[in-house]
């Protein structure tokens, strides 16, 4: 997706972890922009780098990992920002909704409390204002008796309850991007689409854009502008999310679109999956990763990783699939 002004700017976005001697990239060369206002969507199977490269943008990486490239975001490059002023753009102009609650909450505080120090810290805001800003975030995504819950320790709280304080938290100072991965996770079919709901409205009110991290392509399918396709901490597929669906390109992206269930799964015997798994961070093969998974790969595909060439706005890394 290239746009004249975009909110964020991702070049090169690498991301390695030491192993044995060397290092291992987990996000590798990862270049993709996301506009004001827009919902981009990473997809792809537990392991490809998505959650990584939201941890990345955040410049919140895991103890021991490296970072090169560039993340140039409202026009400053996230990446030669001092520690301090990362602290004044997170919780303020980007939130996170992080796919584990439970690990993400102090348990020593109330929700309430910790839900209230970004408001209080970046928005100036009294302790008693900042409670009842809480009380009507807490309210709007779904949590009942909002006033009381705010007094609660995250143990005493649902999983699902959690993750809803986690959502409010992310949109308590109205960011400019958010970074949501799996955040409907411990949700059931009901809260899930309330809370969609509540993020693209959001999304659209404030001009705010959404970074989705989701394994359910049903969902994307439906509130994506634009898609990217991860494998191997590759971005594999890029294009606006009504020409992805309608016209995959990579073998990965088409595995992924054929393995949803449909009105007809019912007729099958068993359901279309992609044989094989992700390949290890430090095991990964010559050439296309996808190869050793790929149906439709030779020896050329395994001599060199295939770059992503882009046409009329649909990316592709395949020497295959690539006709676009």
């Amino acid at each position: 997706m290239t746009t004249a002004n975009p909110l964020l700017a991702i070049r090169d976005l690498t991301m390695e972890f030491p192993v044995g001697a060397g290092w291992a990239p987990a996000v590798r060369n990862l270049s993709l922009t996301i506009d004001r206002a827009s919902v981009t969507c990473l997809v792809g199977e537990s392991g490809c780098g998505k959650s990584m490269t939201a941890r990345a943008i955040l410049r919140l990486p895991p103890e021991r990992a490296r970072l090169s490239g560039s993340l140039v975001f409202d026009g400053q490059d996230l990446l030669t920002l001092s520690e301090a002023r990362m602290r004044s753009l997170r919780g303020r102009r980007m939130g996170m909704i992080f796919q584990e609650p439970m690990t993400a909450l102090n348990p020593v505080l109330t929700v309430g409390d910790q839900a209230a120090e970004a408001l209080r810290t970046h928005m100036g805001m009294s302790k008693k204002t900042a409670r009842e800003e809480i009380e009507r975030l807490f309210a709007s995504v779904g949590i009942s008796e909002p006033a009381s819950r705010c007094d609660s320790y995250p143990h005493q709280l649902s999983g699902g309850m959690r993750q809803r304080v986690m959502i409010a938290m992310a949109l308590s100072c109205g960011p400019d991007l958010l970074l949501a991965d799996e955040p409907t996770t411990a949700l059931d079919a009901t809260i899930q689409k309330q809370i969609l709901d509540l993020i693209i409205q959001e999304s659209r009110s404030r001009g705010m854009a959404v970074l989705l991290i989701s394994h359910d392509l049903g969902t994307v399918a439906q509130i994506a502008d634009h898609v990217g396709v991860m494998y191997a901490g590759l971005l594999v597929e890029s294009a606006p999310a009504d020409d992805l669906f309608a016209h995959p390109l990579h073998p990965y992206t088409q595995g992924l679109v054929t393995a949803v269930p449909g009105r007809e799964a019912w007729k099958l015997a068993r359901l279309p999956t992609i044989p094989g798994a992700v390949p290890a961070l430090g095991a990964m093969p010559p050439g296309c990763p996808f190869a050793p998974r790929c149906p439709a790969a030779d020896v050329h595909c395994r001599e060199a990783v295939p770059a992503l060439r882009e046409n009329g706005g649909h990316a592709v890394a395949c020497l295959k699939g690539g006709s676009v």
